[in-house]
């Protein structure tokens, strides 16, 4: 992978290993911050922007985690 300031989706597919079609929802949810370039639908995402998602991604799966209980309930 190249260390190029800007990303193409299917470059996030690749990196995330998720659908491009799962890449394009992020960005248009705006849960992944991304541009669009010119008006023929070309996206883009700044590598600093999806370092930033995954260290969030990271934070909410933690937080989650933390809410559960720490062993299995057993049956009665």
């Amino acid at each position: 992978m190249t260390t190029e300031r800007f990303l193409t989706l299917a470059d996030v597919a690749e990196i995330l290993n998720i659908s491009a079609s799962q890449t394009y929802a992020l960005v248009r949810s705006g849960d992944l911050k991304g541009i669009q370039i010119g008006g023929r639908n070309q996206w883009r995402v700044e590598r600093a922007r999806l370092e930033e998602y995954i260290d969030e991604a990271y934070q909410r799966t933690a937080a989650s985690l933390s809410e559960l209980p720490s062993a299995l309930p057993t049956d009665a």
